[in-house]
């Protein structure tokens, strides 16, 4: 199997190569093979510009769906010639470019909604192999919000008898899993926390040229701004309770703007901006973590699972070592467990799509709030 995933910090393209058997009547997971591609500059461009567009044309909208699928054909095609692995089936999350978790109204009626480009008939016609896709649909069709997708793979790779277990992603949007000790998927918590490295990253972009801060290392310069902070804390999307999705539609293009305005107002420090937003980050995790997780794991020790680019900022995991030791938790990276980092959500797809081609439920609706489980997805064949 091959998954492939794109996040909302729309930076690249991560492939993972895993092998999928079944033991005790049960998916077992292992990881073969990871590799990580930037988008070219120019795609990149696109890909932000049709996420945060007031307008747009037909035309740029299909070009960019065909366009994304080369270059996951690509991505693809390079893991498996370096690899020499060949997948028997294709799972890809597809580009974000919208996503409306709960129902608003539109032309009269409500409901919520989302969208993934990429078209899989490129993607599978260019590899001779089958593609599952598009698996956000079905659990919003279901009463859900589509997302988190991420607790499956957390809950097959991850559950165990005794230890509570946390399974932080800090990608674009930061999102967690909670498993208590011994529990079923029914008792899984999942949700997204809030903004993980998209605001850091856009404003690394807009004040120091840079894609993102490597190693949080401008943001250890500089110092968090405490009224800043505070006042982004009250945004009400922290005190909803879970089930909560979010994305580029609540802390985006225009929240990373007005967040920097704010910052401004009491700095002159671009570094103090970066570490504010650093902050934002941790405090938010730590925030969701304490309010809606610490009490339903009571009584086992919990492990703190980071994975996504966000764990190999050492600023960041400095800051969140630091809020999580009072909560007693034990911060560790999902790369201890044999998972490298960036490879998680990639593998995640993969099982997602191994499911979707044996006609299973896999969504959880405990963390997207659908009325039933379904299966996810749709087999474009070759």
């Amino acid at each position: 199997m091959a998954g492939i995933m794109s996040g909302t910090s729309a930076d690249g393209v991560d492939v993972a190569l895993v092998r999928i058997e079944k033991r005790r009547g049960k998916p077992a997971l292992t990881l073969l093979a990871h590799e990580g591609f930037a988008y070219p500059a120019a795609l990149r461009r696109r890909v932000l510009d049709a996420m945060n567009a007031a307008s747009t044309t037909t035309a740029e909208l299909a070009r960019l769906n065909w366009r994304l699928a080369l270059a996951y054909a690509e991505a693809v095609r390079a893991t498996i010639k370096k690899h020499r692995l060949k997948p028997e089936l294709i799972g890809c999350h597809g580009q974000t470019l919208y996503h409306q978790g709960v129902p608003a109204l539109y032309a009269g009626r409500s409901f919520g909604c989302t969208w993934q480009a990429g078209e899989a008939a490129v993607l599978a016609q260019a590899l001779g192999i089958p593609v599952a896709s598009n698996f956000r649909p079905a659990d919003m069709a279901a009463g859900g919000q589509g997302a988190p997708l991420v607790p499956l793979l957390d809950y097959v790779l991850f559950a165990d008898a005794k230890r509570g277990r946390v399974l932080q992603n800090i990608g674009g949007i930061a999102n967690l899993t909670a498993i208590p000790a011994g529990a079923g998927a029914d008792a899984v918590v999942a949700f997204d926390t809030g903004p993980g490295n998209m605001v850091m990253d856009a404003l690394a972009q807009e004040l120091f040229g840079k894609r993102f801060d490597r190693n949080g290392a401008i943001a250890a310069r500089g110092t968090v701004l405490p009224s800043v902070l505070k006042a982004e804390l009250r945004d009400r999307y922290y005190a909803l309770k879970p089930p909560r999705s979010a994305g580029r539609e609540q802390f985006g293009r225009d929240y990373a703007a007005r967040f920097l305005a704010a910052c401004r107002r009491e700095s002159r420090s671009p570094e103090d901006a970066l570490a504010t937003a650093t902050a934002l980050t941790v405090e938010t995790i730590a925030l969701s973590y304490a309010r809606f997780v610490a009490p339903l794991l009571r009584g086992a020790p919990v492990d703190f699972v980071v994975s996504g680019g966000g764990a190999r900022n050492a600023t960041l995991m400095a800051m969140l070592a630091a809020r999580l030791q009072p909560l007693v938790c034990e911060l560790a990276a999902t790369g201890d467990f044999g998972l490298p980092v960036e490879a998680k959500e990639a593998a995640a797809f993969a099982l997602l799509a191994w499911y979707t081609w044996h006609r299973l439920p896999a969504n959880v609706p405990a963390a997207t709030g659908a009325k039933r489980a379904v299966v996810l997805g749709q087999v474009t064949y070759v």
